[in-house]
């Protein structure tokens, strides 16, 4: 198993969007700063005559200035004027980054502090393994933050945060939040029809779905709506049909998966409800799928894969036609990652993220079906883990989300 340490002398917690360095009173210029920052046409016309790198044609010169990692922005901006520009405005940089198809893969991490509860989200570059600070969340200072539910639209870059509870009083929030890594802030969207915490959330085609939950008077909800994130409305879909707060979710080959997980001291067999948005039906989830859902799920190559909270066991993984779940090949998950887990996935990557921001990357590999075994797909997992800065020792993870910019 494969370990990068990174310590927090190696890898210093960078702002997104925000100068690393400051001047002096005698050379802080206001007037030039400002002119820098956002230029007018006519100073990116005039800067045009200079070349951004001497000798090669400038649109070789930006594809190359567009790989640099951003915690090297700070000090490559100092090179010239044009390199200023580029680099000193971060929504700047991610749009040329978009117009030339550039998309690295950044890991979002929402965590609060063990002891003050305060809440904020880190981000790891899983290009260049450095860490990250974006803008704080407009909202509440005393909140619950696994009562939040945070969903993605990855290749699009775009990061929601819905609902929540305030944690003083256990009153549930419809707060819905956007965060844009291209411009590097949040927006406030239209609240939710139904204040909510601690319910299920997904996307499907673009639209972003939440079902079930805790109500203002803190019982068990059964209504669902879905948010159409371009024009920013709400609308009520078809009921689940039993009151249910949500373990977890997944969105597996076009459906919602809900299940509320196992429930101490264990006698009852959790709950699941699966929606179909083509039919805009609720059916009741397959018995293996709802008693063997045992921890956080992520989906990888169209199968559900399931990171156990339970207990330190494989990775498992859903067999839609035998309604079982069975463990995949490799060791377990890295014993430094402590519960509990944010989770996510990117292509064939898994992402654990536990206590104290430590990062387990999971490689998964597709095994082709032997003659002698049937035909369906196996699979294997290889572990890395990626150590977080000292700094991050109070930081327990809520959710994960994986953008592309």
């Amino acid at each position: 198993m494969q370990r990068v340490r990174l310590s927090s002398q190696q890898a210093p917690v960078h702002k997104l969007g925000d100068p690393q360095m400051t001047l002096s009173p005698k050379f802080r210029l206001a007037v030039i700063q400002s002119s820098l920052v956002n230029p007018s046409p006519e100073s990116e016309f005039s800067l045009s005559q200079e070349p951004l790198i001497p000798g090669l044609p400038d649109d070789v010169a930006l594809n190359c200035l567009l790989r640099l990692p951003v915690q090297s922005h700070a000090a490559c901006r100092a090179v010239c004027k044009r390199w200023h520009l580029l680099l000193g405005n971060k929504e700047r940089f991610f749009t040329h980054r978009k117009q030339l198809g550039l998309k690295d893969p950044w890991l979002f991490v929402f965590a609060y502090h063990k002891c003050t509860g305060k809440i904020q989200w880190q981000v790891l570059d899983l290009t260049h393994f450095s860490w990250h600070s974006i803008p704080a969340m407009p909202c509440k200072d005393k909140v619950c933050p696994h009562g939040f539910r945070c969903v993605s639209i990855p290749r699009e870059g775009m990061l929601f945060v819905c609902g929540g509870m305030v944690s003083d009083v256990d009153c549930p929030l419809d707060l819905v939040l956007k965060y844009e890594m291209q411009k590097n802030r949040w927006t406030v969207m239209n609240r939710m029809i139904t204040a909510r915490s601690f319910f299920a959330s997904g996307v499907i085609d673009g639209m972003i779905y939440v079902a079930g939950g805790n109500s203002t008077d803190l019982f068990e909800l059964d209504s669902a709506e879905v948010l159409d994130p371009l024009n920013g409305s709400w609308r009520s879909i078809a009921s689940m049909g039993t009151n249910m707060a949500s373990y977890d979710a997944a969105v597996l080959n076009g459906k919602l998966l809900v299940t509320e997980g196992w429930l101490w001291p264990f006698y009852v067999s959790p709950r699941g409800q699966v929606y179909d948005p083509r039919t805009n039906n609720w059916e009741n989830m397959a018995v293996g799928l709802r008693e063997g859902w045992t921890g956080s799920s992520v989906v990888v190559y169209g199968h559900l894969f399931v990171v156990s909270e339970l207990e330190r066991m494989k990775l498992k993984v859903y067999d839609t036609d035998a309604d079982s779940w069975e463990a995949i090949e490799g060791p377990p998950l890295p014993e430094q990652i402590c519960k509990p887990f944010a989770v996510n996935a990117c292509d064939s990557h898994i992402y654990v993220v536990g206590r104290n921001l430590h990062v387990a990357v999971g490689e998964i590999s597709r095994l082709n079906p032997t003659e002698n075994c049937s035909k369906k797909w196996s699979f294997g997992v290889q572990w890395h883990v990626i150590d977080a800065p000292e700094g991050f020792s109070d930081l327990t993870p809520s959710s994960s989300q994986v953008l592309f910019a």
